[in-house]
């Protein structure tokens, strides 16, 4: 998996790096078909803002993570990232079973005649 990193008034140095596709390599190992991650590192205000963006069959899953520290930050961004992606692989596989088949209730009367009641 190919991870895009930059910053926002932010250096990202090699232990950055290092750290990040720590976080992610669960992540790539859970979902291989992942191929590559949009990752911004911003500090406005004294404060840490991780946003990631990436697409994951067919669809477009970002999440964010805000800190005081920068690795919490992308540690909680990393945690909402596996959630949403677990949460999409749920509905893709959900659409795979069989659908269990309605069938409309008999009618009362039709099976009250049916009964031998004598």
């Amino acid at each position: 998996m190919k991870i895009n990193l930059s910053g926002h008034h932010v250096d990202v140095t090699d232990s950055v790096r290092e750290h990040v596709n720590e976080k992610f390599s669960k992540i790539s190992n859970h979902f291989p078909s992942l191929i590559s991650l949009d990752m911004i590192i911003s500090k406005e205000h004294g404060e840490y803002e991780v946003e990631i963006r990436t697409n994951y069959e067919g669809a477009a899953i970002s999440a964010s993570g805000k800190d005081d520290v920068m690795y919490p930050a992308i540690a909680e961004a990393a945690k909402k990232l596996d959630a949403a992606l677990k949460h999409r692989k749920g509905h893709l596989k959900a659409d795979r079973h069989q659908k269990p088949n309605c069938t409309t209730p008999e009618i009362a009367h039709e099976y009250i005649q049916q009964m031998k009641l004598t």
